[in-house]
Parts: C-alpha cells; sequence; structure tokens
C-alpha cells in the first residue's frame, strides 16, 4: 500500500513538471535577497503603503513573461531577434550591456548569501570568504540539468512561501491598514525615496533576464504551437501568485513588527532577523536569514544563465545548456559575481547597499530596454506571422512599457545620487 503510495505521489509530481514548472524557475530568479530586503524595507518605511507595487509588480513580471513565452513559441529567442534587427555587432554590444546588470545581481546575490551564512553561524567565518564559495558553489550547481534545476527551484519557493506566511501571520497585521496598501495613494509621490523602492521591486519582480530566458526554454517544456500558450499562461499564474504572496507576506512582517517597534530603515542585514526575533523569539529571526540565504542562492543560477543564453544568441549560436561555450560563458559570469567582497573593499558598498541599489540599477537600465525590444518582437509580423499582438495585447503590453520607462526616468536621480555618495 505504501508502495502504491509512493507511486501515485511520484506520477502526479512527473504529471505536474511534465506541464508546468518552469514559471518557478521563473520567480525563483527574480525572488532573491532584493526582494526579500527591499520588501522588507518598504515595510519599514512605509508600512503597508507599497503593497500596491508589488501586485502590479507581479502582473509585469507575468505580462513579461507571457510576451517572452509566445515570442518563443511563435517566433524566436529576444536576442535573436535583436540580432535579427541590429545585426551580431549590436546584438553582443546589448547583450554585454545588460550581462553587466546580472553580473551586478550576482555579486549582491553572494554577498547576501554569504553575509546570511556568516549570522547563520554566529560570526565564525566572516562574509567574504563565504561570498566567494557561494559563487563557485553557484557555479557547480547551474551547470546542472534543467530538469533537476526546476525541480529543485520549485520546491525552494514553494517552501519560502511556507517560511514567510508563518512569519507574516505571527505578526497579526492591521488588514484594514493593508487592503488600503494596495491602493497607490497621491501621497506616496512627496515620500523621499518610495518611487526608488518601487523600482528596487519592479526591478526585482518584472526581472527583464528571464524575458530572455523563458523565450529560449518555452523548448525545454515542449511548448511549441498555439495549443500550449494556455498551459504557459496557467503555469505562469501559478508561479507568479507564490511570488506575489510571499513577498507581501514579507511586506507584513515588516511593516506589522519591525515598524511599530521603532524602526525607520533597516541598516544592517540582521535586522530585520533581530528585531523579530525580538519581538517574536529566536525561531522568527532563524526562518527569516534561512529563507533569505536561500532566496538568494536560487537565484544567482538563473540570472547567470541569462548572459550564456543572450551572448550566445547574439552570435547567431544554438544555445545548448550542456554545449561547453554555454557553461564557459556561465563560469565566467558567476566567477566575477563571486567578487563581491571588492565592491565593499573598493567602492565603500555595503552588503545592504548593494542588496537596495543593484536590483535598483536593472529596474532603471535593463528593464527598459529589454521590454522596447519585447515589444517591438510581439508586433513584428516578420518574427510572429499572425500570431502579433492583436489590439488588445498590444495597449496591456505598452502598459508594461511605459510604467519601466516612467519608473526608469523618476528613480534614476535618486539611485544615482545614492550609488555616488557611498549607499544609503
Amino acid at each position: 500500500m505504501a508502495a502504491t503510495s509512493q507511486s501515485g505521489l511520484r506520477d502526479t509530481v512527473s504529471g505536474f513538471f511534465q506541464e508546468y514548472g518552469l514559471a518557478f524557475v521563473m520567480v525563483a530568479s527574480y525572488f532573491g535577497s532584493g526582494s526579500v530586503f527591499i520588501a522588507s524595507s518598504a515595510g519599514v518605511r512605509y508600512g503597508y503603503t507599497l503593497a500596491w507595487a508589488v501586485v502590479g509588480a507581479a502582473l509585469l513580471g507575468f505580462m513579461g513573461q507571457d510576451m517572452s513565452a509566445r515570442l518563443g513559441i511563435f517566433g524566436e529567442s529576444l536576442m535573436s531577434f535583436i540580432r535579427a534587427k541590429l545585426g551580431q555587432t549590436g546584438a553582443l554590444v546589448v547583450s554585454v550591456l545588460l550581462s553587466v546588470g546580472c553580473v551586478a545581481w550576482a555579486l549582491e546575490l553572494t554577498a547576501a548569501v554569504g553575509k546570511g551564512i556568516s549570522i547563520l553561524i554566529g560570526g565564525a567565518v566572516g562574509w567574504m570568504p563565504l561570498a566567494v564559495l557561494t559563487g563557485l558553489a553557484a557555479i557547480v550547481t547551474g551547470i546542472l540539468n534543467y530538469e533537476g534545476i526546476e525541480r529543485v527551484m520549485t520546491a525552494m519557493m514553494l517552501g519560502l512561501l511556507v517560511i514567510y506566511l508563518v512569519v507574516a501571520g505571527a505578526s497579526q497585521p492591521d488588514l484594514g491598514a493593508l487592503a488600503s496598501g494596495f491602493v497607490p495613494g497621491v501621497d506616496i509621490l512627496g515620500q523621499a525615496g518610495a518611487l526608488t523602492f518601487a523600482a528596487g521591486i519592479v526591478g526585482t519582480t518584472a526581472l527583464w533576464p528571464n524575458f530572455f530566458l523563458e523565450s529560449n526554454l518555452v523548448s525545454e517544456k515542449g511548448w511549441t504551437e498555439k495549443a500550449d500558450v494556455s498551459t504557459m499562461r496557467r503555469d505562469l499564474g501559478i508561479g507568479y501568485t507564490v511570488g506575489a504572496v510571499t513577498t507581501v507576506a514579507i511586506l507584513i512582517a515588516a511593516a506589522a513588527v519591525l515598524r511599530p517597534a521603532g524602526y525607520t530603515s533597516l541598516e544592517t542585514f540582521i535586522t530585520p532577523g533581530r528585531a523579530l526575533a525580538d519581538v517574536l523569539g529566536q525561531w522568527a529571526m532563524t526562518l527569516f536569514l534561512l529563507g533569505a540565504v536561500a532566496a538568494a542562492f536560487n537565484s544567482i543560477i538563473p540570472i547567470m544563465w541569462a548572459p550564456a543564453y543572450m551572448i550566445q544568441n547574439a552570435r547567431g549560436k544554438d544555445v545548448d545548456s550542456g554545449s561547453r561555450d554555454f557553461k564557459i560563458i556561465y563560469a565566467i559570469g558567476t566567477g566575477i559575481g563571486c567578487l563581491s567582497p571588492l565592491v565593499t573593499i573598493f567602492f565603500g558598498l555595503s552588503v545592504v547597499d548593494m542588496i537596495l541599489l543593484f536590483p535598483a540599477y536593472n529596474g532603471i537600465v535593463g528593464l527598459p530596454v529589454t521590454v522596447i525590444f519585447l515589444f517591438w518582437a510581439l508586433n513584428d509580423s516578420e518574427t510572429m506571422g499572425e500570431e502579433t499582438n492583436s489590439l488588445a495585447l498590444t495597449a496591456a503590453n505598452l502598459v508594461l512599457v511605459v510604467l519601466a520607462i516612467f519608473l526608469s526616468a523618476t528613480s534614476a536621480p535618486g539611485f544615482f545620487e545614492t550609488l555616488t555618495t557611498g549607499g544609503f
């Protein structure tokens, strides 16, 4: 009987991953230390008032992923489209420019994992050597087969959902204030730094590397024709719902526990955990930090896959994630990303500064560039044939483009000021 139950469970799991799972890789990609810490900081600084940004970012992420998947199903990968329009040199320039953003992400992610592990082991080892080891571990893990990584990341995301829902539930939030936070107010425009945080939330959720990845990875799921679009959208709906609920849960815990406790900012990476421990108990700190470490490591791999796909597509190569060239590009990019201690030594940016600033950089630079090309591709009849955007889809997708450009323009001055003045 037990053997039959186990066999049935295996069949159920296998059946799920035959159709779904790609969205969990995409969500795991965006749900790193940036999402955890920016959501915590937003809750501390602005209470529940940026909850709308989490939901809006998830909807924009869903929309961008849908565009990218349809491009991959009916046309070609996004960077292959860019190569067709700009030529190989132009595509290589774009891919290298965008890859800088991926490396920036890897720098903050390795720093976050290193710092989190250092805290969990009581400071027995400093965060800097642990950050380098994290990058090396990510190199080894990232060259594994896609199917195995997809299953690991799905399990990790579901685990993170449980962790942060438990912490949020114990925080006993003000439900009325939370509900009002899902409606953006005009007063948020007058709060210093609020839009930079909104850009950070969007930059970590509507993750532009995912748009390049999904247009390549749809083939891994066998999504190759119109009938697969509905499955793809269900997959995205499940994945982005899990991601959004998890992010809101983090914001709730910070707004309900840390803000009333007198915190107005999070000066160090461990502040959220320590504050939660003071109010809810040591278990809350342990769960928070375990979640942050797992989320950060989870993100490194798919984010650093993106340059390998982009550069190969820009060169006109058919990309095979098992190929030597793919693995070399991935290993070099991730290797640079594990040098986060040098960012602190030479530029004076703390781990917290990196966690807040580098996702915001990607929201300001990488996201608008990517969505403009994506919008162009979905409306290009030479690429999409009869599957070009309908008028309704064009209008909906245009929202993503306009918002990405708006957030970039409004938050860039504050971002560069913070960057050049030594961090927050």
